[in-house]
């Protein structure tokens, strides 16, 4: 019986204690998208980079960064299911402060910064905070834009 409790703690318990660490008052699953839903109160569905598509005609987009806006990552070997972060705090033309889910497996991030690094200053391509060696992360990440929560 001990270690059929002790399978159940660690296949249930340990997970649901983990994913309360990082995440304020927020309940739901620790992906990003659901997240940044939570956050902004759009009424999008589906894997991260798929919010660009899905969101034409419903949201207005952009390429510079707006307080409260949702940054879409692109698809990449990387990213499979792409990226989304809501932008907190625009600090300057080149770094913006995000929160958001899962960037850093099973945790919160908040406060975090993203580097605009594209050579046109469009945000299409980004470098983004990694927690565990707190600094920025060396790899560049594509973008689409920014998605503005509020209705067209």
């Amino acid at each position: 019986m001990t270690i059929f409790r002790s399978l159940i703690i660690l296949t249930f318990l340990l997970p649901l204690l983990a994913a309360c660490g990082g995440g304020r008052s927020y309940n739901g699953p620790l992906q990003c998208a659901p997240y940044a839903r939570k956050l902004t109160g759009v009424q999008l569905r589906g894997s991260a980079y798929t919010w660009w598509y899905k969101s034409q005609g419903k949201y207005l987009h952009t390429k510079q960064p707006k307080k409260g806006a949702i940054l879409v990552f692109r698809k990449t070997s990387k990213l499979p299911d792409g990226h989304v972060s809501v932008v907190k705090k625009i600090k300057d033309s080149r770094t913006i402060i995000v929160d958001h889910a899962n960037w850093d497996a099973q945790r919160i991030n908040h406060n975090a910064s993203v580097v605009d690094v594209s050579s046109r200053n469009d945000w299409s391509l980004v470098r983004v905070w990694w927690p565990p060696i707190n600094k920025l992360g060396t790899r560049k990440y594509p973008t689409y834009g920014f998605i503005l929560p509020g209705k067209t």
